[in-house]
């Protein structure tokens, strides 16, 4: 019986690791940023850099956009604005504050913050 649950350590070792392995691979938007898959748009909200991203990348997309729509009309509303309006003053700072190398969407292109 002992050397069983001796062989079982390294398994059960084995099987947490890959399960905190998945949960770190889990992708969120500074990750996908630095990774060059995610960028911002200069219209306050954020698309994926490839033209054919990956599923989790499109849900990351789909999900920020989402996330940043409803504030915007949040602010908008509360401010007696356009909701447009809003999300352009929030690309302005975004973009003013994000770091060196990221990818931003501009008249139809693509490129590097420097």
């Amino acid at each position: 019986m002992r050397s069983a649950s001796r062989r079982l350590v390294p398994l059960r070792a084995g099987i947490l690791l890959l399960a905190w392995a998945g949960a770190a691979a889990a992708l969120d938007l500074d990750g996908a940023k630095s990774q060059g898959l995610v960028g911002e748009r200069t219209d306050g909200y954020v698309a994926a850099v490839a033209p054919a991203p990956s599923g989790d990348v499109a849900a990351l997309v789909a999900d920020v956009n989402a996330k940043r729509k409803t504030t915007y009309e949040g602010i908008a509303q509360s401010n007696g604005t356009d909701v447009d309006k809003v999300a352009a003053l929030a690309a302005q700072k975004i973009l003013s504050s994000a770091a060196p190398g990221t990818w931003i969407f501009d008249g139809g292109r693509w490129y590097q913050k420097k």
